[in-house]
């Protein structure tokens, strides 16, 4: 299958090195997907990571007898990790629960997420330095970020963290922007 190797050995590492980040970002998607709960895209990505993963460790296996074919495998491996995790964040799948913690007026906060479409809940609470009052509020992983900004343009001393959700129903959800929204518009 991979005979023009024998030719051309100077090939074997870079081949080595695309396949690991190949087969490694397939990898890391695939264990996002199962902890997404995506049970129909995770078995078909962990078929092409294995196909992937195979070819490349027979090549290794049959042809690599150097550090460079190894270093090649290796580097591959973490670029891989690299590329996967990078993919990911730009896919931003799942929803997040974001809590804020403010010493401001949370109902302030609230009405003012809520009027951006994003549905929320105030408490007040008792903290270590006095009383806050604690917004929640859950987001698609897409909007995290204009919701962080809105929340730091209301009260940027507001501590709040995020938190990943594995379900939701129920409640007032934004809108996630589709992909067609990011085309540039006709004439």
């Amino acid at each position: 299958m991979f005979e023009f190797i024998d030719t051309y050995p100077w090939l074997l590492p870079f081949m080595i090195f695309f396949g690991r980040i190949c087969d490694v970002t397939l990898g890391t998607l695939r264990i996002i997907f199962v902890s997404k709960g995506e049970r129909y895209k995770a078995p078909l990505v962990g078929f092409f990571e294995v196909f992937i993963w195979i070819v490349i460790i027979s090549q290794v296996l049959a042809r690599a007898n150097d550090i460079v074919a190894y270093l090649a495998y290796a580097g591959g491996y973490a670029s891989g990790t690299y590329v996967g995790m990078y993919i990911e964040r730009r896919m931003a799948l799942g929803v997040v629960l974001i809590r804020v913690f403010t010493k401001k007026s949370g109902k302030e906060l609230a009405v003012l997420l809520n009027s951006r479409g994003h549905g929320s809940t105030c408490m007040q609470g008792e903290g270590a330095l006095g009383k806050v009052d604690v917004v929640e509020t859950v987001v698609s992983r897409k909007l995290m970020r204009f919701v962080e900004e809105l929340i730091s343009s209301y009260d940027p001393e507001a501590f709040y963290i995020v938190e990943d959700i594995r379900t939701k129903q129920r409640g007032i959800f934004s809108k996630t922007p589709s992909f067609f929204a990011y085309r540039r518009p006709g004439k």
